[in-house]
């Protein structure tokens, strides 16, 4: 009888986990807790969220919009960064460009026009003459970019990000991690839903972070700012 009742409770577990919901997600499924969590940078009382992508990749593509507004939602309660993951070695071309925008302050004008240019438009900015040839063509000053995409603070930058990609043991995107503690992703989320999650992976996502996000400021005592 007793090994009936640990049978029972271990199949409830087990239930519960798979099927979980994106609002209230369980770790190891929706989530991981890092080993070894890292230093967060924050200014005030926000939670900080990383978002670890690639310009290429179809899936972050597809989860742009929902994180786009996702992180207007947020607002002053969390500091958003992202991190782009190298394909092509230390000198990786498209991580060089997010690197040297966000160095000019014009991620928020081009960052949605570089998705579109690799995901509509089909055009193949892996290469640094490529890339040079098109930010000229959409309205960023070659010479200004140029001095930049040389200039010291962004090749350091780029050098560190294989470092800091060890240091979260991140080895897919998109990926995201919350207060250097929690990471979640579409691809853990769909997992752990099992074909029964209404609605997409990404809005499923985004209700996982938000829960996340909640459960920081609940364990640091920080008090969510008005909801916009």
């Amino acid at each position: 009888m007793r090994s009936l009742r640990f049978a029972i409770a271990a199949a409830s577990l087990i239930a519960s986990a798979a099927f979980a919901s994106p609002t209230a997600p369980v770790n190891g499924a929706e989530y991981l807790t890092l080993a070894q969590p890292q230093p967060v940078q924050t200014a005030g009382k926000k939670v900080e969220v990383i978002e670890f992508f690639m310009y290429h990749c179809p899936a972050c593509n597809a989860l742009e919009p929902s994180l786009a507004a996702w992180v207007k939602k947020q607002g002053n309660n969390i500091e958003f960064k992202r991190v782009h993951m190298p394909m092509q070695g230390l000198a990786d071309p498209e991580a060089h460009l997010y690197l040297t925008l966000e160095a000019m302050g014009k991620l928020e004008e081009m960052h949605p026009k570089v998705f579109r240019a690799f995901h509509v438009e089909r055009q193949r900015l892996n290469r640094d003459d490529a890339i040079i040839e098109w930010v000229a063509k959409n309205g960023v000053d070659k010479a200004k970019f140029l001095e930049y995409w040389n200039s010291f603070g962004v090749q350091s930058k780029l050098r560190r990000i294989p470092q800091v990609l060890s240091n979260y043991k991140v080895d897919s995107v998109p990926t995201l991690v919350i207060d250097g503690r929690y990471m979640t992703s579409p691809s853990m989320v769909g997992q752990a839903a099992k074909g029964n999650m209404a609605g997409t992976v990404q809005a499923a996502t985004m209700q996982v972070a938000d829960a996340l996000v909640a459960k920081v400021q609940k364990d640091k005592g920080l008090k969510p700012a008005a909801a916009k």
